[in-house]
């Protein structure tokens, strides 16, 4: 019976270090995990929004984090069940002379235990708070992209927008010197035409004063209407005869 119980104890023992061991290489993968997380995002935040790996990387570290969460509270939940079949088996009266050896030895499994629960929690509260504090930077980050890319599109349209207004009120001042420019030739020709009429109405009261002196005037306009056709016939002779010349 004694031997059965050892062998029982001896069962527990063995398991109990077992989970240890697999709770000890599962927590320094955790850590690592935590501390590779932190790196990552922190490169993350010095790179281009645009690019996408990183973006996947972390969702992959996220599903990690969660598989091996899970994974160190199953072993945290065997090594417990563990630990309290060792403290039943210590409680019972068969073995009472070695129940200091005993409750010692289920102390140290129990503080190890504890160790690594405190250890796990933290580290996970830590990987949490990380990840809070990366997807708060990512919001932030992603709100002045979009502001600043919101007032790049405000600021071009703007500009456009003085642009056309600068065009229009450069055109609306060629407008105004074109009709400045056409009124005052308007103004002078009326001057000129007033002024034409005057000099033939004096002309013409001369003309009717004197009638001698209109029909002189007469006479001198057609002395210039002949000598006009004569000079205009003596061109055109001479102009026939160079063309005649060139051709032969």
């Amino acid at each position: 019976m004694a031997a059965g119980s050892s062998n029982y104890w001896e069962d527990l023992r063995k398991q109990a270090r077992q989970l240890e061991n697999e709770l000890d290489l599962k927590l320094v993968s955790f850590s690592k995990l935590c501390t590779s997380y932190s790196h990552n995002n922190s490169r993350e935040g010095r790179r281009d929004s645009s690019d996408t790996t990183p973006l996947l990387n972390g969702s992959s570290q996220d599903h990690m984090f969660e598989t091996m969460a899970v994974e160190i509270e199953q072993l945290l939940a065997k090594l417990t069940g563990v630990n309290d079949k060792m403290a039943e088996y210590s409680s019972t009266a068969g073995v009472t002379s070695i129940n200091a050896a005993l409750m010692h030895t289920l102390q140290r499994h129990r503080d190890i235990l504890q160790d690594y629960t405190h250890e796990f929690h933290k580290t996970k509260a830590n990987f949490q708070a990380i990840r809070e504090r990366e997807d708060l930077l990512g919001s932030v980050r992603k709100d002045i992209e979009s502001y600043k890319s919101g007032s790049g599109v405000n600021n071009r349209r703007t500009e456009l927008f003085l642009k056309e207004h600068e065009h229009l009120r450069s055109s609306d001042r060629l407008i105004e010197e074109t009709i400045s420019i056409a009124m005052a030739t308007k103004e002078n020709m009326t001057s000129q035409r007033g002024m034409l009429k005057s000099i033939q109405s004096r002309v013409n009261t001369l003309a009717n004063r004197f009638p001698a002196l209109n029909s002189l005037i007469q006479r001198i306009n057609l002395r210039k209407r002949r000598d006009s056709l004569i000079l205009g016939a003596v061109i055109a002779i001479c102009t026939i005869l160079l063309l005649l010349y060139a051709f032969h």
